[in-house]
């Protein structure tokens, strides 16, 4: 007869591989519910910082150097000349992140839980004296456990592609704010790679039109809204595009249960923050489970709230500073050009305060 879980982790995403990984290593038998239907094709690219990095390789599932390319350089432009620059040697850091591949760290992610003996496949939830929802934000338990899911809907669509650029990305990130869009440009395949992933922000009344453009059209329009700075590029590869939404679950844990990842909150994609939130929840649980009293079981109320209380904070923080700079960069009209362009360029001379933000970013409190 098998053993009763102590954990069941209800999706097989990032978070959920992640979080797995980190509570069997507390000796706890943990059970992953995994899609019977193979995952398709993800276009995505995620910009990690230095604390998911860490996480990631301690569990043995860093990709290598051309699925994971250090940023060493961002550039923010703005309307006019309001533009903010970071640099990795300003800051004394190897990176400012890492654009990382989705499958590939859903593969490395995949290989290092099926070689470890205390997580379980699973085709559906089992019973245990935890259940960890983390199933993204279309989440179907979450309401099961009495959670409403807070959501505030933007008037943007995110399309994700990804390009091949004539000039190499020299390892910098660029992001333009324009007309209410924000485009990014993430480099990608290594630091000598001309390769980029796209992000591109746009109204939502823009987003079917795009999607819809022949490739070469749809590439002539991220040249123009990116001003050429890579040269001419080509669609490299299949769109997709999904709804950009701020929201946050009215509670993230309860008696055996709790939520973690996209489950409990997202946010507007614009300082690429939400994996790296995800990642920082499934940290967060695992040492609390570490740190818990020897007669607690694991799904203790009072011990999953002091996950809840310390993850919240800094959720509900970036969370209100993406919110602020989507609000900001959506108005239209004059006065608000030129608060734009002057808040972006003294920030960029601001010294200890730009360095506070890049730690932070860099999840390095």
């Amino acid at each position: 007869m098998a053993l009763p879980l102590d954990v069941c982790i209800r999706g097989a995403g990032i978070v959920g591989r992640a979080l797995a990984l980190l509570l069997a290593r507390e000796r706890l038998r943990v059970g992953l519910v995994e899609s019977a239907e193979p995952p398709p094709s993800d276009v995505r690219a995620f910009a990690l910082n230095a604390a998911s990095r860490d996480l990631l390789q301690a569990l043995r599932a860093w990709p290598d150097e051309v699925q994971a390319t250090p940023v060493l350089r961002m550039d923010i432009q703005g309307d006019e000349q309001g533009a903010v620059h970071f640099d990795a040697r300003e800051q004394g850091v190897p990176a400012l992140a890492w654009i990382a591949d989705a499958q590939a760290l859903q593969q490395r992610l995949a290989e290092a839980v099926r070689y470890q003996p205390l997580i379980e496949p699973l085709a559906a939830p089992q019973e245990a004296a935890l259940t960890v929802v983390c199933e993204g934000r279309a989440s179907a338990s979450r309401a099961g456990f009495g959670v409403h899911f807070d959501v505030t809907h933007y008037p943007q669509q995110a399309i994700a592609a990804r390009l091949a650029c004539e000039q190499a990305h020299g390892g910098v990130a660029r992001q333009w704010f324009s007309d209410g869009n924000i485009l990014a440009f993430l480099p990608t395949g290594g630091p000598a790679g001309n390769s980029v992933a796209l992000v591109w922000s746009v109204r939502q009344e823009h987003a079917p039109g795009l999607l819809s453009l022949a490739p070469g059209e749809f590439a002539a329009r991220i040249e123009a809204a990116s001003h050429g700075a890579l040269g001419k590029v080509t669609l490299a590869g299949e769109r997709v595009a999904w709804p950009l939404q701020l929201a946050q679950a009215s509670r993230w844990c309860g008696p055996g249960w709790a939520l973690a990842g996209d489950a409990a909150h997202t946010l507007h994609p614009l300082a690429g923050q939400g994996l790296n939130l995800g990642l920082a929840d499934a940290r967060e649980l695992a040492q609390v489970m570490h740190r818990r009293e020897y007669w607690r079981s694991v799904g203790d109320e009072k011990l999953l709230r002091r996950y809840e209380r310390s993850r919240k904070s800094q959720v509900s923080a970036m969370q209100w500073a993406t919110d602020g700079l989507q609000q900001l960069f959506a108005q239209d009209g004059e006065p608000w050009a030129w608060v734009r362009t002057w808040g972006l360029r003294g920030f960029d001379r601001s010294g200890p305060l730009k360095l506070w933000v890049a730690r932070q970013a860099a999840g390095r409190f």
